[in-house]
C-alpha cells in the first residue's frame, strides 16, 4: 500500500514584512518558522516511511533576496534524498515569480514537473501515476486539470494541482477548476496546493488543500501541516493530518461587557491566556495573539481615553502568563458605550461633540466628506502606512467608523477634564 507526504503553500523564507514595528517581536524566531516547518517536514516523512513527497505549490515565496533560500532548501531536501525518499513538485503563482530556481541544481529525486504542459512520473517500485503541470507565469487564469492524461491503467493514479476551485471565495482565480472536472479524471488522489486553510473538498475521490505548512499572519490562524495519505487499491485513501507549524496564530476576543471595574478586564486577559497556553502541547511553538477587546462597557470612554495604558496591561498579561512562549501581537480596543449619556442636558459641548460624531458614524457621504478633508494628510504619509493590517485606510468608511470611535471617547474625556473646577 502506497504512502506519500502531500504538503503545499510553504512560502520558504516568507519575508514577514513590517515586523519591526512591532515593540518586542520574536523577529528572529518568526522570520525562520517556514524554515524549521520545512525541517520537520522532512523529519516526518521520513518517521513515517513515506514512499515519496508532494508538494503542489508555492514552495517558495516570490524571488529570494540571495541564493541561501535555495541552498537551504536544497540541503533540507537532500536529507530525503539520501533516505531514497522521492519528491515530486509543482510550481506555483508565487515559485513562478522566482527566476534563480532555473540556475539553481535540486537534489537526485527531486523533480520540478513541466509547466508548458502536463506531465506524467512513474514511482520507482510502486504501481503508481502522479500527474501534474506547474505554473509558467504568475497568474494562469485557464483551467489546468483540463488537459490531463486519462489515468494509467494498473496504476494508482494521484493528481497535483495548484488551484482556487470553483467557490473558493477570497482567493485569486488561478487555475481554477470545477469539482466535477476533477472527479471525471478518474484519479484516485488529488493533491491541491493554494488555499491556506486545510480541508477535503470531495471525498470519493479524496480531493485534498493540506493547507499551508507555517502560518504567517493573524489571519492564517490554528493547526498547520500536511496530510500523510494512505492510498490502498479498491479502498480509496485514508489522510492523515500531522502538525507542524513552529508557531501558531490565535485570535482572542475579551468580553468587556458587565466589568465592574476596568481592572476586571485586565483579569479575563490573564484567565484567556493561560487557557491558550494550557490548549498548547508543544513547549517549542510560540503563540502568537491578536487580543480584541469588544462588548458594549460602562467603562468604554475610560478604555478609548487612555488606550496606550490599556493595552500595555494586556500585553504585560500575556507577558506573565506566558513568557517567550506567548507573544502578544497586538490589542485592539474595540468597545461600545451601553447607552450615549447626556452630560449637558442636550446642549452643553459634550452633547454636542456626541451629536457630530454619531452623525459622522451613520454618513457614509459625510465620512467621504472626512476623507477628502484628510487628503493632504495621506500624501503626507510613509509608505509603509499605506498597506499591512495597521494601514490607513482613509477611503474606507469602516476604517474612519473605527477612527472616531477612538477619537470621541478621547475628546469626551479631555472636556470633562476642562470643565472640573481647580483644586
Amino acid at each position: 500500500m502506497p504512502r506519500f507526504l502531500h504538503a503545499a503553500d510553504i512560502h520558504l523564507d516568507s519575508p514577514m514584512c513590517g515586523l519591526e514595528r512591532y515593540d518586542g517581536a520574536p523577529i528572529d524566531r518568526i522570520r525562520t518558522g517556514t524554515r524549521r516547518a520545512l525541517e520537520r517536514l522532512v523529519n516526518l516523512a521520513i518517521e513515517q516511511r513515506v514512499d515519496f513527497v508532494l508538494i503542489a505549490g508555492d514552495l517558495y515565496d516570490g524571488d529570494w533576496r540571495d541564493y541561501n533560500t535555495g541552498l537551504f532548501l536544497r540541503r533540507t531536501l537532500g536529507r530525503l534524498s539520501e533516505a531514497g525518499i522521492p519528491v515530486y513538485i509543482i510550481a506555483g503563482n508565487h515559485d513562478a515569480e522566482n527566476r534563480m530556481t532555473r540556475s539553481l541544481s535540486m537534489p537526485e529525486g527531486v523533480k520540478l514537473l513541466a509547466t508548458d504542459r502536463p506531465e506524467t512520473v512513474r514511482v520507482d517500485s510502486l504501481d503508481v501515476a502522479v500527474h501534474g503541470q506547474g505554473f509558467a507565469t504568475p497568474a494562469v487564469t485557464i483551467d489546468l486539470s483540463a488537459s490531463y492524461p486519462d489515468p494509467v491503467r494498473g496504476c494508482l493514479n494521484v493528481g497535483m494541482l495548484h488551484t482556487c476551485v470553483a467557490g473558493a471565495e477570497g482567493h485569486e482565480r488561478y487555475a481554477p477548476c470545477a469539482v466535477d472536472g476533477l472527479r471525471a479524471k478518474g484519479y484516485d488522489y488529488w493533491a491541491l496546493g493554494h488555499i491556506h486553510l486545510r480541508h477535503e473538498v470531495h471525498d470519493d475521490p479524496p480531493i485534498a488543500f493540506p493547507g499551508n505548512l507555517q502560518g504567517r499572519h493573524v489571519r492564517e490562524t490554528g493547526p498547520k501541516g500536511c496530510l500523510i495519505v494512505d492510498l490502498e487499491p479498491g479502498q480509496g485513501a485514508r489522510s492523515t493530518f500531522h502538525r507542524l507549524d513552529v508557531m501558531r496564530w490565535e485570535v482572542l476576543d475579551l468580553d468587556a461587557s458587565g466589568l465592574s471595574h476596568p481592572d476586571d478586564l485586565l483579569g479575563r486577559a490573564a484567565q484567556a491566556f493561560r487557557e491558550i497556553i494550557d490548549l498548547e502541547d508543544d513547549p517549542d511553538r510560540l503563540i502568537a495573539v491578536r487580543v480584541r477587546v469588544l462588548g458594549a462597557s460602562a467603562w468604554h470612554d475610560r478604555f478609548m481615553a487612555d488606550g496606550g495604558r490599556w493595552i500595555n496591561e494586556i500585553r504585560a498579561q500575556g507577558l506573565d502568563a506566558g513568557g517567550d512562549r506567548l507573544w502578544v501581537e497586538r490589542v485592539k480596543l474595540a468597545t461600545r458605550p451601553p447607552t450615549r449619556p447626556d452630560d449637558d442636558g442636550g446642549d452643553g459641548p459634550i452633547d454636542a461633540l456626541m451629536r457630530l460624531v454619531d452623525s459622522y458614524r451613520a454618513d457614509d457621504d459625510r465620512l467621504r466628506e472626512l476623507a477628502g478633508r484628510l487628503s493632504e494628510l495621506r500624501r503626507k504619509l510613509p509608505p509603509e502606512f499605506s498597506s499591512g493590517d495597521d494601514a490607513v485606510c482613509l477611503d474606507d468608511p469602516d476604517w474612519l467608523r473605527e477612527m472616531l470611535d477612538r477619537v470621541g471617547p478621547m475628546l469626551i474625556h479631555r472636556l470633562r477634564a476642562a470643565r472640573e473646577p481647580l483644586s
